[in-house]
C-alpha cells in the first residue's frame, strides 16, 4: 500500500521524487516528475522537474484500421502477448534530433494513454531537456474541449472523436481536428487469474455487462451462464467497468454492447488500472480494460464477433489481421491549419512518437506497434 506522501496512479505509485510506473514485464521504474493538481482529481503530471523531498501528495483511491490491404509486406510479429516481446517494424526509421525545439507542450486526454504519454514525454525531453510537458488522463471525453479551448496540444483518445465533438471544433477553428494514430490496443475482457473461463463471444459479453442484450442473448448473471460448472456455477458474476468520461467505456458500449446500455450494477472504476486491480482482487469478477494494462493477477479472454465461431486472443497478430474483435486504433488529436505545418515542438513530438523509439516504448507499455506502411500515412498527415 502507498504510505502517506504517495498517490495511486494509473499502473503505478507516485512518491516523493517521481512516479513509479510497471512496466510489462512487472518491474518498477522511477521517472522524475512534477505534480501541478491534486492527484485524486486529475491524474495530472509535469514531466521534467523532480518533485522536492517532503512534498505530500493527497491519495487517490479496430477493428483496427490496419487490415492486411494497409500492412502489405509490413513485418509483422505472430507472437502472443503472453509470450515473448512483440517486435517493432524493422522499416520504421529512427527519431533524427533537430535544432530549435523547446517550451511547453500540454496533454489532456485519455486515461488508457495516460502512462503511454508519460513514458514518451519523458524520452522526449532527454532529446530536448528545454521542453516541459504536462501530461493530465482523465478520459477521452476531456480532450476536445481542452483542444477548443486552447489548453492542450496534445488530445490524446483511445476513440475517434464523435461527430458533436468534431463540429464543435470546426465551429471554433473553420476546420476539422487532425486525428494522428499513435498505437494499437486490443481492449481486453479480463477475469480473474483462477477463473477456468477462456473464452467469450461478444453476445456473450454484451448479455453479462448490458440490461438492453441488444446481442440477443438472454440475461447471464452467474457464470454458470458462460458454461462454468462446479463451484462455479452458481456464483454471480461481479461486473467492473469506466465511467462515462472514458473513451473506453464509448468504445466497449458501442462495440461489446452493441451500443446498448450498461447494466446498473456495473461497478464504475476511475481508471483502467483500477479494473484491473478490482478483477484481481475479486475472484468472481470480470472487466475490460487496455491490453496495456494487464497484469499477472487476471486473465485476458479469447473473444468471437458472434456466438459459435471462432475465437481470438487479444495478440499482435489478430489485432493486425482484424479477427481480434476488439481491436482498435489508439490516438493524438491537434490542432492543424488546412496547408499548414503544425507548430515545430508539437510536430516533432509527434514525429518522436511514431518512430522507432517512440513504437518500442509501446510495446514497453504493453501496448502494440504501428507497422511501418501505417506509420509513413500518419507522418504524412504532420
Amino acid at each position: 500500500m502507498p504510505h502517506h506522501n504517495q498517490c495511486l496512479t494509473s499502473k503505478g505509485l507516485l512518491g516523493d521524487h517521481g512516479v513509479v510506473l510497471k512496466d510489462n514485464l512487472g518491474n518498477f521504474k522511477k521517472m522524475p516528475v512534477l505534480i501541478v493538481a491534486p492527484c485524486r482529481t486529475s491524474k495530472r503530471i509535469l514531466v521534467g522537474t523532480p518533485l522536492t523531498k517532503g512534498e505530500t501528495l493527497m491519495k487517490s483511491p479496430i477493428r483496427p484500421l490496419i487490415f492486411a490491404a494497409l500492412v502489405g509486406a509490413a513485418t509483422l510479429s505472430s507472437l502472443s502477448m503472453a509470450g515473448a516481446a512483440t517486435t517493432v517494424d524493422a522499416d520504421i526509421k529512427e527519431y533524427r534530433k533537430t535544432s530549435g525545439v523547446s517550451g511547453n507542450l500540454n496533454s489532456i486526454g485519455s486515461d488508457t494513454l495516460n502512462n503511454l504519454m508519460t513514458y514518451w514525454a519523458e524520452s522526449f525531453r532527454k532529446k530536448y531537456p528545454n521542453v516541459r510537458i504536462q501530461v493530465e488522463g482523465k478520459g477521452s471525453s476531456t480532450a476536445p474541449p481542452a483542444l477548443i479551448a486552447g489548453t492542450a496540444q496534445l488530445g490524446p483518445m483511445s476513440r475517434a472523436m464523435k461527430n458533436v465533438e468534431e463540429d464543435k471544433f470546426e465551429a471554433k477553428y473553420g476546420f476539422k481536428p487532425t486525428r494522428i494514430g499513435v498505437a494499437l490496443d486490443s481492449l481486453a475482457v479480463y477475469v480473474h487469474k483462477d477463473n477456468p473461463l477462456e473464452a467469450m463471444s461478444l453476445p456473450q459479453v454484451d448479455a453479462v455487462f448490458s440490461k438492453t442484450r441488444k446481442g440477443g442473448l438472454a440475461d447471464i448473471s452467474t457464470w454458470g451462464g458462460l458454461g462454468l460448472t462446479g463451484q462455479w456455477q452458481q456464483a454471480g458474476i461481479s461486473i467492473y467497468g469506466r465511467n462515462s468520461a472514458s473513451g473506453t467505456y464509448g468504445y466497449f458500449k458501442k462495440k461489446a454492447l452493441f451500443k446498448g446500455d450498461y447494466k446498473d450494477t456495473v461497478k464504475e472504476q476511475p481508471g483502467s488500472a483500477s479494473v484491473v486491480m478490482a478483477v484481481t482482487e475479486d475472484s468472481a469478477a470480470i472487466g475490460y480494460s487496455g491490453i496495456g494494462y494487464r497484469t499477472s493477477g487476471v486473465k485476458a479472454l479469447a473473444l468471437s464477433a458472434k456466438e459459435g465461431e471462432e475465437a481470438y486472443a487479444p495478440n499482435y497478430e489478430n489485432v493486425l489481421s482484424g479477427r481480434y474483435p476488439l481491436a482498435r486504433t489508439l490516438y493524438i488529436y491537434v490542432v492543424k491549419e488546412p496547408n499548414q505545418p503544425l507548430p515545430t515542438l508539437t510536430r516533432e513530438f509527434l514525429k518522436f512518437v511514431l518512430s522507432k523509439e517512440g513504437q518500442e516504448i509501446v510495446v514497453k507499455d504493453g501496448y502494440l506497434p504501428l507497422p511501418a506502411q501505417f506509420v509513413e500515412k500518419q507522418l504524412s498527415l504532420l
